[in-house]
């Protein structure tokens, strides 16, 4: 009877070659797939509190008007000549590859609210061509505004003393972030929009999968 080892055909060695490959491929796939997963998991940053503002459309809006929806919020001024204009056709992009049936919102605030009325919000929604069913335009009173802007959503703003200004529309510094809020009122993300080494493209994606992880939570 012959001792020598079992000679396996080459068929046998290029299979197992292939199949360990393809488990490895899968197993990076994995990971790769894991990696985007927890990429766009967001820490639970603070709630927030309830509000009472008014809308573009002179009605009132509540915190219980934006529960169970995911929102997306920043804060600007309509006489802004700096970052503002800016900021608005960035939430507009944001807005325009959102499909409108899923359960996002959108929610700029105001800095000047004793100028910011909702009819002049209304036409600044009209010149941005906003969908004010999803993207509503709040203002109040500077406490209203300033519990919510500062209070909740970390988005700070002052006025510019008026021999510091540079122009008659230098009114207010404030702050140019885009924040993200849960379905159960927690802020859950923060997002830089501008300024040096802000790359737009790379942080909409952000904005657009960490919508889509808070919409997909419980």
């Amino acid at each position: 009877m012959s001792n020598s080892p079992r000679q396996f055909p080459r068929s046998f060695w290029l299979g197992s070659s292939l199949l360990f490959s393809l488990l490895g491929l899968c197993y990076l796939l994995a990971l790769v797939e894991d990696k985007k997963l927890h990429a766009v998991a967001l820490p639970v940053l603070n709630p927030i509190a309830d509000f009472t503002l008014t809308n573009q459309a002179g009605a009132t809006v509540t915190l219980a008007d934006l529960t169970n929806h995911v929102w997306v919020a920043d804060i600007v001024f309509t006489r802004c000549a700096g970052p503002c204009p800016r900021m608005t056709r960035q939430m507009k992009s944001v807005a325009d590859l959102i499909p409108a049936a899923r359960n996002v919102r959108f929610v700029t605030l105001t800095t000047d609210p004793l100028y910011d009325t909702p009819e002049v919000f209304a036409k600044y929604a009209d010149h941005y061509q906003a969908d004010t069913n999803r993207w509503m335009f709040l203002s109040g009173t500077k406490r209203e505004i300033a519990n919510l802007a500062a209070g909740s959503l970390k988005l700070g703003s002052q006025p510019v003393p008026a021999a510091e200004r540079k122009d008659e529309f230098d009114l207010f510094i404030h702050s140019t972030i885009f924040v993200m809020v849960d379905k159960h009122a927690h802020l859950r993300g923060i997002f830089e929009t501008g300024g040096d080494g802000v790359d737009w493209p790379a942080v909409q994606t952000r904005i657009q999968a960490a919508a889509t992880q808070l919409e997909s939570e419980p």
